[in-house]
């Protein structure tokens, strides 16, 4: 009788020891449990949650929204009190106004100067003549002045009258070139009120920006979080004042090193959501992280003292959700999920639309 308590025991050991190992090679997808499907639930639903801040200072006038609230593209969200940024703009423009007319002014200045070398080219081709006229004199009386036909005193009229006309000559050619360079400094400070122009036109596009910065707008459609701002408020630029979770979402998950081998980009993922009572959904694999996700941290895990333990590094995938499943609208940036890809499938050569144009909006 004891041998045959002896044997079943023996049995029931030698059983239990079967199943652990079985239970093992299972849970460690061993041969012969081996399977082309790999798992994870290192996987969340991810998205562009983006903080909205002002980018300058000032007391909040309104907060137009409300916590969790489904806002448009452009909508506008809170304003900041204007009436500092309308005066400076006003000032803006004043000054705008102020270096235009000094730059009318200088355009005024340079028809003046160009008036001016006219006039002087006039009198140095009168002086000219002159000088010809009283030349052609001197050139007649210097004859008979030496055949004695001519006074002395005539003879020095005529010198006098070519000295004169020479100077006067001299003294337009002179006035001429002042002229010339009038316009040349017109010219040359006109380059100085044109550039003055040209900052205080930007003077006022900058305090315009400011002014129009003073409505905070939402920058795509999507869903707020809590509103973090009140009326009254003084808020700088930076200040977090909400966060936008725009509609594009997809999924990260971290596959082991060892789990990647097989997969290719538009392989069909299937997940399942915790928040949704573990609801099943598909996608796509739409590409791969260009590195493990260590060496994205801060502090890196290398050590090179001590003993060396080897962990399976973690690679992330971005995978898109296919469209037109009614559960995808209830995803959320941060759910739990968990994905399973099938490695023996063959992987799509176009992408899904839903896939393509999350990419491309995400980029």
């Amino acid at each position: 009788m004891s041998k045959v308590f002896r044997s079943a025991s023996t049995i029931l050991a030698a059983a239990a020891g079967i199943a652990g190992v079985l239970l093992v090679l299972y849970a460690w997808r061993l041969p012969p449990f081996t399977s082309t499907v790999q798992t994870t639930d290192n996987a969340y639903v991810r998205g562009q949650v983006t903080v909205i801040s002002p980018q300058l200072a000032g007391y909040v006038a309104q907060v137009l929204v409300q916590d969790f609230q489904h806002v448009k593209a452009g909508q506008i969200l809170v304003t900041i009190d204007d009436r500092i940024y309308e005066q400076r703009l006003e000032q803006a423009k004043a000054t705008l106004a102020s270096q235009q007319a000094a730059l009318a002014n200088s355009e005024q200045k340079q028809r003046s100067a160009e008036a001016g070398i006219a006039s002087s080219q006039a009198r140095v081709e009168s002086a000219q003549a002159a000088l010809t006229q009283a030349a052609a004199n001197w050139n007649r009386i210097e004859p008979l002045l030496e055949r004695g036909v001519t006074t002395q005193s005539q003879a020095d009229q005529a010198r006098a009258a070519l000295d004169q006309a020479t100077a006067s000559l001299h003294q337009a050619q002179a006035a001429l070139e002042v002229s010339r360079q009038d316009l040349a400094s017109t010219l040359v400070n006109r380059q100085s009120l044109e550039a003055a122009v040209q900052g205080a036109q930007a003077a006022v596009r900058l305090a315009e920006i400011d002014l129009q910065n003073t409505k905070i707008v939402a920058p795509d459609d999507g869903e707020l979080g809590e509103v973090g701002t009140r009326v009254g408020q003084y808020v700088s630029a930076g200040t977090q004042l909400m966060t936008v979770v725009p509609e594009r979402i997809w999924i990260i998950a971290n596959f082991k090193e060892t789990q990647i081998a097989g997969m290719r980009a538009g392989q069909p993922v299937a997940f399942t959501v915790d928040a949704l009572d573990h609801a099943r959904l598909t996608g796509r694999i739409e590409r791969f992280s260009p590195a493990a996700g260590s060496e994205f941290s801060v502090i890196r895990t290398d050590n090179a003292t001590g003993n060396f333990t080897k962990v399976a590094q973690r690679i992330p995938v971005r995978i898109a959700i296919d469209p037109g499943q009614a559960l995808a609208e209830r995803l959320a940036p941060g759910m739990s999920v968990v994905v399973s890809v099938d490695t023996s499938t063959e992987a799509s050569d176009t992408p899904s639309p839903g896939a393509n144009s999350q990419a491309q909006a995400s980029e």
